[in-house]
């Protein structure tokens, strides 16, 4: 149920955090492991607690060199956060997540859920890449263990795709989406974003020094929108002739 699920560790400080992400996607069925650039990754203390189960996920996982390249082919991705506020809005329960999920997952369609550094999560440059933000609530601490993180919320799919493709075979409709409805990927929603902002800095809507910061809601949007193939086509032409309008004058 969840092979399409991506987790993605972002400069994990500790080999063991990743032994242990690595049986927490086991125990959930997630088969998809990829850090980006580990702090120190050491697979030999990995393994210990990954246990039998998790270990062949430590020896398929990809390691690489930046958050961009982890995401580019998923159609979407959610950061996880333990601090509201500034460009950390809009962020949802794993309840609410799961549900918005779902149909994506028992689909096909490829989603990371994006984990930070243990010491201080995911940074603002890094949150920018995500579509969606999701947090644990808590009663004291505000962290968790990475992979105690990793398990609740792998959980909390699993559980929701569960039901979500029980009632398609009720209602005898196939959950799997039309390769026409189809979302784009993480990195066309970038390329695409990028365009826009260039327009808005060249028209003078966005200025000063934190463009990046007030361009978020525009992202979001764009992440909300669930952009098919061709509506991406459409709105990557019209950028482009618009470009070429301003160049004329």
């Amino acid at each position: 149920m969840l092979e399409q699920m991506q987790i993605v560790l972002v400069k994990t400080r500790f080999p063991e955090n990743i032994g242990m992400a690595a049986r927490a996607c086991a125990n959930m069925g997630c088969r998809q492991l990829v850090l980006v650039a580990p702090e120190w990754w050491d697979k030999e203390k990995a393994y210990p607690l990954a246990t039998a189960k998790g270990q062949p996920l430590l020896e398929s996982l990809r390691v690489v060199e930046t958050l961009e390249e982890a995401l580019a082919d998923s159609v979407l991705a959610i950061g996880t956060t333990a601090r509201t506020g500034g460009w950390r809005r809009e962020i949802a329960s794993p309840e609410g997540m799961a549900h918005e999920l779902a149909p994506l997952l028992a689909g096909g369609e490829k989603i990371s859920l994006v984990f930070g550094p243990e010491d201080r999560g995911l940074l603002n440059q890094e949150i920018e890449l995500c579509q969606r933000m999701v947090t644990i609530p808590t009663v004291d601490a505000s962290s968790l263990n990475v992979a105690q993180s990793v398990l609740i919320l792998l959980y909390e799919f699993s559980k929701t795709v569960r039901q979500y493709e029980k009632e398609a075979r009720q209602r005898a409709t196939p959950a799997v989406i039309p390769a026409t409805e189809k979302r784009i990927n993480t990195g066309e929603q970038e390329r695409l974003s990028q365009s826009i902002k260039e327009l808005l800095l060249d028209i003078g809507f966005l200025h000063g020094e934190n463009s990046d910061y007030f361009f978020m809601p525009w992202r979001r949007f764009l992440g909300r929108a669930a952009l098919r193939r061709h509506e991406y086509d459409a709105l990557m032409g019209v950028c482009r002739q618009i470009k070429h309008k301003l160049s004329l004058k």
